[in-house]
């Protein structure tokens, strides 16, 4: 399953029950729309640290980030490229 189905079913599960995964477009704007408020933002963050075992810090927390399943799904990529090459420096600095 892609990081974008996942994001899919736990948005739906969590905020829109009455739609399927093919109705929410990747590009839709979940805040300005509505759909989650700063509580569901809230549950949101914690649910991508929880889920992807990512953690998000303080300068993380911009909305853009939380906006749309594409931007959770940038968000997540660009978390995993930097822990990646966070350990990878570790390494060879170590």
């Amino acid at each position: 399953m892609s990081n974008i189905d996942r994001i899919k079913r736990f948005l739906i599960e969590e905020f829109l029950p009455d739609i399927t995964p093919d109705q929410l477009a990747d590009d839709h704007d979940l805040l300005s729309d509505g759909v989650i408020d700063s509580l569901g933002v809230l549950k949101l963050i914690a649910w991508v640290e929880d889920h992807f075992t990512l953690p998000v810090d303080d300068t993380d927390l911009d909305p853009n980030n939380f906006r749309s399943v594409a931007a959770i799904d940038a968000f997540i990529t660009e978390r995993r490229t930097a822990a990646t090459a966070a350990a990878a420096t570790a390494t060879v600095g170590g």
